[in-house]
C-alpha cells in the first residue's frame, strides 16, 4: 500500500510541476519581446549642392595690334591727304589727320601725298579700322621713309594724338595747327565749325552762281 501511496504522489507532483510549467511557457508566449534599445547614429550631413559653373569671363576685345601685322605691298592709288588704296583696299594713314578735299589746302595734301608714292611701291602694315571701316596702316616707302612722317614734315596734315599717341607731334612746324585748323577742330571735336564753314561755303557758291 505504501507504494502505491507513493507512486500516486509522484505522479501528482509530476503534474503540479507540469502544469505550472505550461502556466509559464503560456506567459512567455503572450509577453512581447523585450523592445532593444534605440541605436543612435549621427545624422547623415546633408549633400552639398554642386558648385555652379563660374561664368564665363567676359570676353577680351583683343586690338588688332595684339597680332602681327597684316602685311599689303603694291602701288598705291591716292585718295587725299591721309587715305590711300592697294589693291582696291582703302587704307588709313595711321596716326595724322590731313584736310578734307573741299577744305583748305585739302587738294594740296592729296598731291603732295601722290608725290610720295609716285612711282614706287607702298608697304602697309595693317594695325586696325577707323570709325569708318577703313582699314588704318602704317605705310612706309621702299626707302624706310614713313607717309604719315613725311606729311607732317610737309605741314600737309597734323599728329592725331588719340590714335598715335604723339608719336608725330615733335614734326609739327610752328603754326601747323593754324593754318590746318579744320582737323585742329576735329580733333577737339568742335564739330560745329565745320558745319559753319560748310554753310559759308555754301552761301559763297549761291552768291557766285547769281552773278
Amino acid at each position: 500500500m505504501e507504494t502505491f501511496g507513493g507512486i500516486v504522489l509522484s505522479l501528482a507532483a509530476l503534474g503540479a510541476i507540469w502544469f505550472v510549467l505550461s502556466l509559464l511557457t503560456r506567459e512567455n508566449r503572450n509577453e512581447s519581446p523585450p523592445e532593444q534599445p534605440a541605436s543612435w547614429s549621427q545624422p547623415k550631413p546633408a549633400p552639398r549642392p554642386a558648385p555652379r559653373p563660374a561664368a564665363p569671363a567676359p570676353a577680351r576685345v583683343t586690338q588688332t595690334s595684339d597680332f602681327p601685322p597684316e602685311i599689303l605691298c603694291g602701288r598705291a592709288w591716292v585718295v587725299d591727304g591721309d587715305t590711300l588704296k592697294i589693291r582696291n583696299r582703302p587704307l588709313r594713314l595711321f596716326g595724322v589727320d590731313a584736310p578734307e578735299m573741299d577744305h583748305p589746302y585739302g587738294i594740296s595734301a592729296q598731291r603732295a601725298l601722290k608725290k610720295l608714292c609716285s612711282g614706287h611701291e607702298v608697304r602697309a602694315a595693317i594695325v586696325g579700322c577707323d570709325d569708318y571701316g577703313r582699314e588704318v596702316a602704317k605705310c612706309s616707302l621702299p626707302d624706310g621713309r614713313d607717309l604719315s612722317a613725311e606729311m607732317v614734315k610737309l605741314g600737309l596734315a597734323i599728329d592725331w594724338p588719340k590714335f598715335s599717341g604723339g608719336l608725330y607731334t615733335h614734326l609739327e612746324v610752328e603754326g601747323l595747327r593754324k593754318k590746318l585748323w579744320l582737323a585742329d577742330a576735329r580733333q577737339k571735336g568742335r564739330m560745329h565749325v565745320w558745319e559753319k564753314y560748310a554753310a559759308d561755303q555754301a552761301r559763297k557758291a549761291a552768291a557766285k552762281a547769281r552773278g
